[in-house]
């Protein structure tokens, strides 16, 4: 029997295997086979991790805004040249096909472009006498040992998210990938060693609950960022506000597209099978109930069918428009609200059990599968089914659609398709969820915005990328001074060096 490769943590820039004997297996979605191990952390790796990020800080933190900048960039341009080998990457342990991998890498690029603006975003403010020869001015510092927890569905984005901006903050960083597909985050670190990054400032713990709780818990690691299912956020928000930490967790979704009368169908259509079957539909921004204000819902089903018979189910690496789903748990699960769906007297209009793929059969597939007429009290509706599975709700009115929107435990997602712009405009203003599209399907906000929902969909008041970003992963100071003589530096007519 082959021996199966393990996928070590990164600590102290190399390689480790750490001291637990435990794995878990990684898996080939499309193919249905463990192609390899990763090792799980226990509390002996964890510490070291930790100690080495702490360890490393203080000489980062002092490390000047240019000097980070420049490492910044030179990350941004090594991604950019290898990017084709971390999708090939994802695509292996996700399973999702390799554009929509090329596609996660990219929005997590603008993030680390984002981050090379730290010096404008970084400066405090400064008020000359305030009172006579007194002066106030602010400065923004880094927190320390930072902990980031991400999610299997983007194994690049998600991450990035977070790190460019810890770093570019001046913070050490330790990363808890999902165990589910780990290499990516190897990858990004050796990455950013090529890239110049020290030794010790960016870490990558594997593991699971142990690993997580260990972050956590420590009293040297300074704040978390994690992105999750909403049990597992509120566990994350209480568990590190408990040990003095500050946290932003980013929990689950049920994102619902509402289509008045007036909207252009064609558009509709389009958008409802690219934001709800993209990446198999396990996305925090999928659409996965469309709220249709009649009388226009038997026509939108029809174009919503006619465009999934075109679909093609398969292997990522091949010519398909979606791939498997992570685990075969996870199809099961997911599966099984079909037969959920059936029992509480919904219509499956599409059943995705019933796939042809373009794939190897032991594969974990299911094909995008359309449900009509969903109650809303069925779990169909109100479970984050987190998979290809696209739920149709008729509604008489556009109140009873935001009435229906806003009752909803998530406030993640939403949008809005119509041609009239005070109904939009109405729309955005009285529905309660963090971030909203407007004939457009996915409204995942630019890097230089923040991202976050409301309710049970964000735990902490701190958004992910964007200003708020650099709140979360800095703490500010106010001075206030005066100086009785001026000083002198001596002479220097060259310019300062970094």
């Amino acid at each position: 029997m082959t021996k199966q490769p393990i996928v070590p943590h990164w600590i102290q820039g190399r390689e480790d295997l750490g001291s637990s004997k435990r794995t878990a297996e990684v898996f080939d979605p499309a193919l249905g086979e463990v192609t390899k191990l990763v090792a799980l952390a226990n509390s002996a790796d964890i510490n070291a991790a930790i100690d080495v990020a702490s360890a490393a800080f203080p000489s980062w933190a002092e490390t000047s805004l240019a000097r980070r900048q420049g490492i910044l960039f030179n990350f941004r341009e090594l991604l950019n040249r290898k990017k084709s080998e971390l999708a090939e990457i994802i695509t292996a342990e996700h399973g999702k096909v390799l554009s929509d991998a090329l596609g996660e890498i990219t929005r997590g690029q603008e993030v680390v472009e984002f981050a090379t603006g730290m010096p404008q975003l970084l400066r405090g403010y400064y008020s000359e006498n305030v009172s006579t020869g007194v002066d106030v001015y602010s400065t923004r510092q880094a927190l320390g040992v930072v902990g980031i927890i991400s999610p299997f569905n983007f194994p690049a984005m998600v991450p990035m998210w977070f790190f460019p901006i810890a770093l570019a903050a001046g913070n050490s960083v330790i990363l808890k990938p999902s165990e589910k597909d780990p290499s990516a985050a190897i990858w990004i670190a050796k990455l950013l060693q090529e890239a110049g990054l020290p030794d010790g400032v960016f870490n990558v713990v594997n593991g699971d609950k142990e690993a997580v709780d260990g972050l956590l818990s420590h009293p040297k690691v300074k704040a978390i960022s994690f992105v999750g299912s909403t049990p597992i956020a509120k566990y994350v928000y209480e568990t590190g506000t408990k040990f003095g930490k500050r946290v932003q967790a980013l929990g689950g979704a049920k994102n619902h597209m509402l289509v008045l009368p007036d909207a252009d169908l064609n558009l509709v259509a389009d958008s409802a099978i690219n934001a709800g079957f993209g990446s198999a539909g396990e996305r925090c921004m999928a659409i996965s109930v469309v709220v249709a204000v009649e009388p226009v819902a038997d026509e939108l089903i029809e174009k919503i069918v006619e465009r999934m018979n075109k679909l093609k189910t398969g292997d990522g690496r091949r010519a398909c428009d979606m791939g498997p789903l992570i685990t075969k748990v996870h199809r099961d699960k997911v599966a099984s609200y079909i037969e959920i769906a059936k029992k509480d007297g919904a219509k499956v209009v599409v059943d995705g059990r019933d796939v042809v793929v373009d794939g190897e059969p032991n594969g974990f597939w299911l094909g995008p599968t359309l449900i009509d007429k969903v109650p809303v009290t069925s779990s169909v509706y109100t479970d984050e089914i987190f998979g290809p599975v696209l739920s149709i709700v008729r509604v008489r009115s556009y109140a009873e659609g935001v009435a229906l929107i806003n009752a909803a435990e998530y406030g993640n997602g939403t949008a809005i398709f119509t041609n009239d712009g005070g109904a939009a405009r109405r729309f955005q203003n009285e529905i309660e969820v963090g971030m909203i599209g407007i004939n457009v399907p996915i409204p995942v906000p630019v890097a230089y915005y923040s991202f976050g929902g409301w309710k049970s969909s964000l735990f902490g008041d701190t958004k992910a990328h964007g200003e708020e970003g650099f709140h979360f992963f800095t703490r500010g100071k106010a001075i206030t001074s005066r100086w009785l003589d001026p000083s002198h530096g001596g002479i220097n007519l060259g310019f300062p060096q970094n």
